[in-house]
């Protein structure tokens, strides 16, 4: 793919968004071969790993093709369904984050499910300052990520948040100087769990509301689930 990195191993797949020298600014050719990656995973899932290619995540959308968008590509939704339907992949996802996650740059982070952040990440949304908003996911997913006070500090004020800051307020879970390798110890972590009750786990964590009875109809699947048995048989024989 001309625009993305990919690494397909047995238990994750690690895709590198590829165009460091435009600070890998999401164009059309980025979210064509995203999708791309998505349909893979959902066919057959894995864990996800992002990253960008140099010092930065993603800088943000690509301006030369965002200024030319009509109103009818902003109910096309370009960019937010790309990033909902990464926010859907049945198994858990992960960005690693160093430099510039700023735009879509930063949306696309917060449509995975954890981030790992070098010492020089930097997150922001600064759309209203190009006449736009942060219209691909930031205004749902962030509030829920840091609370709405910061989000509004992000989205309204114009706000940057350092890794520090975004450590503080839950937006990554780990500050690392080798971001990379953090990221995957976490994903070593997720492969060692049982996939069936990872997958029901995110379904669960991201259903809206309070919904008990899904619970108990996830859990009873995972009950007569052979996996659980294997797991706590070996769990009981100190294995």
């Amino acid at each position: 793919m001309s625009t993305l990195d990919i690494d397909d191993r047995p238990d994750r797949c690690v895709v590198t968004l590829d165009r460091p020298a435009q600070r890998n600014a999401i164009n059309a050719q980025m979210i064509s071969d995203l999708h791309d990656v998505c349909a893979t995973l959902e066919r057959e899932p894995k864990l996800l790993l992002l990253t960008g290619r140099g010092d930065h995540f993603a800088g943000g959308a690509d301006i030369k093709e965002l200024r030319g968008r009509t109103r009818d590509d902003a109910f096309a939704g370009i960019n937010r369904n790309l990033f909902d339907r990464i926010a859907k992949l049945p198994l858990p996802t992960v960005a690693a984050v160093s430099g510039y996650a700023l735009g879509g740059g930063a949306e696309l982070s917060y449509a995975c499910d954890i981030r790992i952040a070098a010492p020089s990440a930097v997150f922001g949304n600064p759309e209203p300052g190009l006449g736009i908003l942060a219209a691909a996911g930031a205004t749902y997913r962030l509030p829920g990520l840091i609370g709405a006070s910061v989000a509004k500090q992000v989205l309204l004020g114009g706000r940057n948040l350092d890794a520090e800051t975004a450590l503080r307020t839950g937006l990554v879970a780990d500050i690392a100087d080798d971001h990379l390798a953090a990221a995957h110890e976490l994903l070593d972590r997720m492969a060692r769990q049982a996939p069936l009750a990872l997958r029901l786990t995110k379904t669960i964590v991201d259903a809206p509301g309070s919904h008990p009875w899904a619970n108990d109809i996830a859990q009873a699947v995972l009950f007569d689930n052979e996996e659980k048995h294997l797991r706590m048989t070996a769990f009981l024989e100190k294995r």
